[in-house]
């Protein structure tokens, strides 16, 4: 959510639906009440699954290990949509809520500047004049209570919350001390796994180029294949099993350690079936170079360069390396955990005659003596002159 107005005119809100849980005719009233004169609410779900976060699963994308990134990629698609209504409107001014500390206001920016480079950005967060007066949560939330503006933190639930299609995280209030546990009342997109249901959902997923083209609840026989409907259903399912939660201290790009917890329930099952069926198609060398290069992609769209000339590139690169990536993964979602049971593909490398215990196949085992005779000779080199160091310092 972002206005954009013009120098001197009316100011406008836009209020993207990028599925978060939101009443957005309440959210056009009180903008309306606060003083905005135009409002815009845009539902993006499906640019947001098809441009932004097909290309995070290709990529396997994941932040320091842990983190799917479904708020460094929801960031880039509102802003796209803020500067396409900023520039129909001929606004020259642009404006964003985020923090003067985070990551966000680095996403919203760099994205404003890169498809406009003429906007210009009021960040309130990094005004002296308001940040002296507001010192934090409790002074804003003093502020909204005095004004009569309804928001969503309370002393009861003293958290932020960043919600859209992909997840939901939680920060800052009692959040930010790590030794903090999680409230039991926190989490909203996924059950508790210990009081998850005892049967599994098994579900395959069939993937063209990468891509999720299809889920089929194989005890049930539901499927889905449109993009958004897809995902809202993967969403559904995990969420009942508790999938996709996780408690981590990152790195902020601004250079501090914040505290996070995320629930990511489809992109965590989609995770570990496209991991899968990419390990199968998926030539060795090939898939080498491309886990350097998700590496780099997950980095640059976590610091907000979604729509920097390298990132483009590395989204090029890593589509290309999905050509051969089809096939179907079949996964049993249970207890929080996504266990990968089986797959096929009429594109895979994988070639169980070569491979058998009790066929020789198109393999001579005599071979591998050469193999490893050259292989070794550099451990044999190395371990010789520590053997000649180890002797000379006796």
């Amino acid at each position: 959510m972002g206005p954009g107005a013009a120098a001197s005119g009316p100011m406008g809100v836009l209020c993207a639906n990028i599925g978060q849980d939101e009443d957005f005719e309440e959210a056009s009233k009180k903008a309306l009440s606060l003083g905005a004169k135009k409002i815009y609410i845009e539902d993006i779900r499906q640019e947001f699954v098809e441009e932004f976060i097909w290309p995070a699963v290709q990529a396997n994308a994941i932040y320091e290990d842990r983190y799917l990134l479904g708020t460094p990629l929801a960031r880039p698609c509102i802003a796209r949509k803020q500067m396409e209504i900023a520039q129909k409107e001929g606004a020259q001014y642009v404006s964003h809520g985020a923090t003067g500390k985070g990551n966000d206001q680095i996403r919203f920016e760099l994205t404003y500047y890169a498809l406009c480079p003429q906007i210009k950005v009021i960040a309130p967060w990094r005004l002296p004049e308001f940040y002296s007066r507001f010192r934090g949560r409790s002074d804003l939330m003093e502020y909204a209570k005095k004004h009569s503006i309804p928001i969503p933190v309370t002393p009861s639930n003293p958290w932020s919350m960043d919600e859209n299609l992909m997840h939901i995280s939680y920060e800052a209030g009692i959040l930010e001390n790590p030794k903090n546990q999680a409230p039991p009342g926190l989490y909203t997109k996924t059950t508790d796994p210990a009081t998850a249901p005892d049967t599994p959902d098994i579900l395959e997923i069939e993937f063209k180029k990468g891509v999720p083209v299809k889920v089929m609840n194989v005890s049930k026989g539901t499927t889905r294949q449109a993009a958004l409907e897809l995902f809202l259903y993967l969403n559904e399912i995990a969420g009942k099993h508790g999938v996709g939660r996780i408690d981590i201290v990152e790195n902020r790009f601004i250079g501090m350690k914040s505290r996070g917890i995320y629930e990511t329930p489809a992109g965590t099952i989609l995770y570990h079936a496209h991991l899968d069926i990419e390990a199968f198609a998926l030539d060795r060398e090939v898939r080498r170079v491309k886990q350097g290069l998700a590496l780099k992609f997950a980095e640059l769209v976590y610091n907000g360069f979604w729509c920097s000339p390298e990132c483009a590139y590395i989204r090029h690169c890593i589509a290309r390396s999905q050509d051969l990536v089809d096939g179907k993964v079949r996964v049993s979602v249970f207890k929080g955990q996504v266990y990968v049971l089986s797959r096929e593909s009429h594109r895979s490398l994988y070639n169980e005659e070569l491979v058998s215990m009790d066929v020789q196949g198109n393999y001579e085992p005599s071979d591998a003596t050469g193999f490893i005779n050259i292989n070794s000779l550099r451990l044999k080199e190395y371990h010789r002159l520590q053997g000649k160091v180890s002797s000379a310092q006796n």
